[in-house]
């Protein structure tokens, strides 16, 4: 496979991830942390990570807009729930398994 087409079907891939996780609302950031260690915020940082490496203009916001289709904010009153004590303390039990771009380690 050539690099073009790698890189082609990469961000198929992750679109197919963003179009998703935009489709399931109901599933929390929180609960994704807590299984996989990464979550749509940091779908977003590694998003302007990337934009930054390549000198192109992003802000935080707009890579979040990017992510979740719609403003951060929105977002958060639409669908985010506040977390229960058990997804907190679970949270705080898989830190060290947390994406390094997370913020959380």
């Amino acid at each position: 496979m050539n690099e073009l087409d790698r890189m082609k079907l990469e961000a198929a891939a992750f679109r197919g991830l963003v179009g998703h996780l935009r489709e399931r609302t109901d599933v929390q950031n929180i609960d994704i942390m807590n299984l996989a260690g990464f979550c749509r915020n940091c779908l977003s940082k590694w998003y302007k990570a990337a934009a930054d490496v390549r000198g192109i203009e992003l802000t935080k916001d707009e890579a979040l807009e990017a992510i979740y289709g719609m403003p951060y904010d929105e977002w958060k009153a639409k669908y985010q729930r506040e977390a229960t004590p058990e997804q907190k303390a679970q949270f705080e039990q898989t830190k060290p398994l947390h994406a390094k771009i997370s913020g959380h380690l």
